[in-house]
């Protein structure tokens, strides 16, 4: 029956004039024909077999080794090495119109990662040095590596202000200048090496666990935090809290306003407020999205003229001062590999490691789809981890690619990796004969930049659209705002994945169960909540269940299960309706189970044959089938391929025989 591939043929009624006794009518209420299809069981595989494809599901969907097959040693050669150095793959037919364009590109995120380089690394208590050493090998490292053709590589915003946070801490960047570099370039190795690890072990589903969700509320909460910080220099405040929670900011600003300096004000907001208006033109008109892109560049270079003008007038702007020249100096002897603060520079490694790697692979992502073309998420990971351990042997911090840069380089027209090549070249100018002219920047300017590039990460259209689409993904989002906001910012984060861990926990362990019933004239079975066309079966209680069923959540499934039960025994008699005499399961969704879950399903059956009902299961997939063949679980018509056949064999059973 149930279990064979035999054929049933038969013939069902529900009473005399074709309706249930409740007068509804049911599709199969008329005499019908159908044959009965046996559940089979998945092909037979042995342990090892099973354990290969399984891996092979969990670590390589994307099968990375396909373009190997049937190759030569040869081919398999260049393969290899087109898939180590993508740039050697798309080289050969690399053109001198790919080249105007790349070059146009290169040089408009030049005049944008600049200034930002030297002001992110002031987030991070760097020196301003850094952040350009960090705009120069990296995006080189990067060209050779990576895959996309659009990211632009640089100092994040977000990564400088979790470094600068969680290092300082602990030391003191004032008091302690050296050892915090080291800790600075130690930190920079270990997200590399977390990132590039992440990559070839192909765990990229360990990132998956920051949500959009999570990263919208924090983003939001680190740029509100990020700008507050600005005040500093927007004012013009000298003695300035160290703190990164909303409060301490905001007193620290308001306690000392005998230190503002009305000159720094003045051109701090005039300067912001021209950086905001061309982010604001550009946001309405792409086409002129090199206003925003130059803004910064033409503010410094502004700022810095107007200051070495009226510099014997003006004694309350503060300035850059003297940057070195020259190449990135080497910091191998600087790693920080033993000592009392090697725990703190690993942490600090692995949180940055995450939060830059989640962005440059998201913003990676979306322009590679713009274009029609695909990331691998593994590889941009080895890229970017490995430029980042490469990173910290040349005096640079956490880089990833920006969405702001990014944004840029594509609208620019960037076609290649090239982009980052000029960009490296444009910064490598920069360091070897421009850094005097940067002696009378004004830090406010850097203040009005920093404010300018982390405001468009608030991101309150996404927010307000979890609010009407997942309530839970909501809370998810409020609670890593605040707790950026109040707490402080790595702990935010940590909030924000540990909402989203208890998420996942609830849908795992409290999953969603419902009861289904007939649409008329079809062989179709959908929810009775959902459908208020679908009638219910008499003497028949159609359930679903629409998750694994594992030990975490065999328990609730069982109470739940009785509990349709015992409601529906109420309802019939309430209603006088026929007897409650079988339960049917439909297990489609139910991807897996486990032994606890299969000793459940036991066990429920047990109970509701002490009560004279009969447990049937319907579409049982093929691991579970398996499973549950295994544990002598199947009997005669317990299994059935589909709610109807369930129905119209079990109804024909109970038909009296001539």
């Amino acid at each position: 029956m149930g279990v064979t591939s035999d054929r049933v043929e038969y013939v069902c009624r529900y009473g005399g004039n074709g309706t249930t006794t409740s007068g509804v009518n049911v599709s199969i209420a008329a005499e019908v024909t159908m044959e009965i299809h046996s559940v089979c069981l998945p092909p037979k595989e042995s342990t090892f077999q099973k354990l290969k494809h399984r891996l092979s599901e969990i670590f390589f969907p994307d099968d990375p080794l396909y373009r190997f097959k049937d190759q030569t040693w040869c081919k398999k050669l260049v393969l290899g090495l087109q898939f180590l150095f993508p740039i050697l793959q798309w080289g050969s037919h690399y053109d001198l119109n790919l080249f105007k364009s790349d070059v146009v590109s290169g040089l408009t995120i030049a005049s944008l990662a600049i200034p930002q380089g030297i002001s992110y690394a002031q987030l991070a208590n760097l020196p301003p040095i850094i952040g350009l050493y960090s705009s120069f090998v990296p995006p080189l490292m990067y060209s050779l590596l990576g895959s996309s053709r659009h990211l632009a590589v640089g100092p994040m915003s977000i990564a400088s202000l979790v470094m600068g946070t969680m290092l300082s801490e602990k030391v003191s960047p004032v008091q302690h200048p050296t050892l915090y570099l080291k800790l600075a370039f130690t930190a920079t190795f270990f997200a590399g090496l977390f990132q590039a690890s992440l990559g070839f072990l192909r765990l990229g589903l360990v990132i998956d666990f920051l949500s959009k969700a999570t990263l919208v509320g924090f983003m939001a909460g680190a740029a509100i935090i990020v700008s507050l910080q600005q005040l500093k220099g927007l004012l013009g405040i000298v003695h300035f809290t160290t703190k990164m929670q909303l409060i301490p900011v905001l007193t620290s600003v308001f306690h000392h306003t005998k230190e503002w300096s009305w000159e720094t004000i003045v051109m701090g907001f005039s300067f912001l407020l021209l950086l905001l208006t061309t982010r604001h033109i550009s946001m309405k008109k792409p086409k002129l999205f090199w206003i925003s892109a130059a803004a910064p560049l033409t503010s410094v270079i502004l700022s810095t003229l107007l200051v070495f003008l009226i510099k014997s007038k003006v004694h309350g702007i503060s300035i850059i001062g003297h940057l070195q020249k020259g190449l990135n100096p080497t910091s191998t002897n600087m790693l920080y590999f033993n000592g009392q603060y090697l725990a703190l520079a690993i942490k600090t490694g692995i949180v940055t490691g995450i939060l830059s790697l989640t962005e440059g692979i998201a913003v990676g992502r979306t322009f590679a789809s713009l274009k029609n073309y695909q990331v691998d998420g593994n590889k941009e990971m080895m890229a970017i981890g490995l430029m980042n351990m490469a990173s910290s042997c040349t005096s640079c911090y956490v880089t990833t690619g920006s969405f702001s840069r990014s944004a840029v380089n594509y609208n620019a027209g960037a076609q290649t990796a090239v982009s980052n090549i000029v960009l490296a070249g444009t910064v490598l100018v920069t360091l070897l004969f421009l850094m005097p002219l940067f002696y009378y920047t004004p830090n406010v300017i850097l203040a009005a930049i920093i404010i300018t590039a982390v405001i468009g990460l608030i991101d309150y259209k996404a927010a307000y659209k979890l609010w009407k689409v997942d309530k839970l993904d909501f809370l998810a989002c409020i609670c890593s705002f605040f707790g950026v906001l109040f707490i402080s910012v790595p702990l935010g984060l940590g909030i924000a994945v540990g909402v989203s861990v208890v998420k996942i926990l609830l849908h795992v362990t409290r999953p969603n169960t419902l009861v289904l019933g007939n649409i008329p004239a079809t062989q179709i079975y959908q929810s009775l909540n959902r459908y208020k066309e679908a009638s219910r079966v008499p003497s028949f209680l159609i359930l679903a269940i629409e998750s694994p069923i594992y030990f975490a959540n065999s328990t609730y499934l069982q109470e739940r299960l009785l509990r349709w039960v015992q409601e529906e025994e109420e309802r019939i008699k309430a209603n006088h309706e026929s007897t409650l005499k079988c339960i049917i399961i439909d297990m489609t969704s139910v991807t897996a189970i486990d032994t606890s879950g299969i000793d459940m399903v036991c066990e429920l059956k047990k109970m509701l044959e002490k009560r004279s009902l009969v447990l049937v299961l319907v579409n049982p997939v093929g691991s579970v089938m398996e499973k549950m063949h295994r544990s002598n679980f199947l009997g005669t018509n317990s299994l059935f391929l589909t709610v109807g056949e369930a129905v119209a064999d079990i109804s024909a059973s109970w038909k009296p025989q001539p």
